[in-house]
């Protein structure tokens, strides 16, 4: 009997010990699933502080899983940031680094290489890849997407092999213009709306964002489905959902520009059973890039030697381990609807963003510039009411070189690059940039791909270099075979 009772004393403690060394321990390779929005801005997304609106089911993601709050793209433009993630490489590196262009077939995809471990892999929505990223996929759903490019989400998931791990890349065309989810329950109210930097405080402009914020709606609602379906399966403890977007929202000053608004990317990592402390942000900087190692490192594999990107499964899985990854985040911008040659550097503390053609203004690409939004702005300067950021769109020539100190300026506008106190940060970046660019083989061609659109109109006019591209950046140092990642 005194036997028995010391049992049961310890049996309680027994137990905690057990199911605290079981908790997190994944059992097999997780399942994944990859959601990709279009065209949303970081802090669009009620979770990262955006009081206009309302993301109930992506903030349900958070409260369960980890939420990053410095994770930046490589280009804020669909197709050469959506090859960047694939390849997990930057965009004169991947061979695609204008819009419109597609992933070569010699570069690995980290789809191909969990098909190669034996996962399913299926994709759904928007594609906007070129054929060659194709070969890593075992099932595609890529026509016929609906409204918003979910429709096939949820079947996807019903109808995927049961005895194999699953990848699965779903990819929403919310909220890409033209605008098509007014009518959803619940629509937003333009004259509840508060207007970012940079855009003017009149109606056509609260309409143009409340039509972008019922598309955002749309698609939280369709995550929500897909996290249910999860649930219903019993698949929950050992699947990730990863929440992120491809560029800013179109709006000028936002998708296109190097800026956070453009360039930084929401990410939420869900993971019941690999997560160490559910409900937790990361500050780390991390690039997209380090996406594809990172999967591949929770799959059990070694990263491909294309990637440029590194592994941050510590973030992940590590309760204990320090909140910092990268020093340094590079991305660029090269042509999109317009001629373009821009790089940026992020450390902690400072953005630098080096302008190769000052002579244009970045006022976004065309649909943006035919918006509501645009003749807004147009409306003000006219009238002689824009503020400085509206100004900011339309600026011509640009300063060649832009510095700002992150934390006092979120919205970088304030450009210290001519501050004389600021010279020794300035050579420092120009100094990560140009290495870099020497590692990375990235070059800027004498002739780019010339504006295919007028920069000002009322709709699409084309120009007469409407079609020819020009030499793609990188091209000339075999960029699209280096594996050096450069400064990390």
């Amino acid at each position: 009997m005194r036997y028995r009772l010391s049992f049961l004393s310890i049996l309680p403690l027994l137990l905690i010990f057990l199911l605290t060394s079981c908790k997190n321990e994944p059992k097999g390779p997780p399942n994944i699933v990859f959601i990709i929005a279009d065209d949303v801005s970081w802090n669009d997304f009620s979770c990262y502080g955006n009081e206009d609106i309302y993301t109930p089911y992506i903030d349900r993601l958070v409260r369960e899983g980890l939420k990053f709050n410095n994770v930046y793209l490589t280009a804020s433009s669909c197709s050469p940031s959506r090859t960047s993630i694939i390849s997990g490489r930057y965009p004169h590196n991947t061979g695609a680094a204008e819009l419109h262009t597609s992933l070569p077939g010699h570069l690995p995809v980290f789809p191909g290489e969990l098909q190669k471990a034996g996962y399913y892999t299926a994709a759904s929505g928007k594609w906007h890849m070129g054929e060659a990223a194709k070969r890593g996929f075992d099932t595609l759903a890529i026509t016929d997407i609906g409204p918003g490019g979910e429709k096939h989400w949820l079947n996807m998931l019903k109808e995927r092999p049961k005895d194999r791990p699953f990848f699965l890349w779903l990819a929403s065309t919310d909220a890409h213009r033209d605008w098509s989810a007014d009518t959803i329950r619940n629509a937003y109210d333009p004259a509840t709306l508060s207007v970012p930097a940079g855009l003017a405080d009149l109606p056509g402009t609260r309409q143009d964002l409340a039509s972008y914020y019922n598309e955002i709606a749309r698609f939280d609602w369709f995550v929500g489905e897909v996290h249910r379906e999860i649930i219903r399966q019993g698949e929950a403890p050992n699947t990730v959902i990863i929440v992120c977007a491809d560029n800013g929202r179109p709006f000028p000053r936002a998708k296109t520009r190097m800026i956070d608004a453009g360039m930084k990317t929401p990410f939420i990592f869900w993971w019941p059973q690999g997560i160490a402390r559910h409900g937790s942000q990361k500050d780390a900087l991390v690039s997209i890039i380090d996406l594809a190692p990172t999967l591949t490192d929770l799959a059990g594999l070694a990263p491909d030697r294309y990637f440029q990107g590194r592994s941050f499964k510590h973030l992940i899985r590590d309760e204990e381990a320090p909140d910092t990854f990268r020093k340094t985040l590079f991305a660029e911008h090269n042509w999109h609807d317009y001629e373009a040659y821009g790089r940026m550097v992020r450390t902690e503390e400072y953005m630098y963003i080096c302008n190769g053609r000052p002579q244009f203004a970045k006022q976004g690409p065309a649909d943006a510039v035919i918006s509501p939004s645009m003749h807004d702005i147009y409306h003000q300067l006219d009238s002689g009411s824009a503020d400085t950021a509206m100004m900011d769109v339309l600026l011509v020539p640009r300063p060649a070189e832009e510095l700002y100190r992150v934390a006092d300026d979120p919205d970088q506008l304030h450009n210290l690059s001519g501050d004389p106190r600021y010279a020794g940060v300035l050579a420092e970046m120009r100094g990560l940039l140009k290495e870099w660019q020497s590692e990375t083989a990235d070059t800027e061609p004498a002739t780019l791909t010339a504006d295919w659109y007028l920069r000002k109109a009322d709709a699409y006019i084309q120009t007469n270099q409407h079609g020819i591209r020009g030499e793609m950046p990188g091209a000339a140092m075999g960029a699209d075979t280096v594996t050096n990642g450069g400064p990390f």
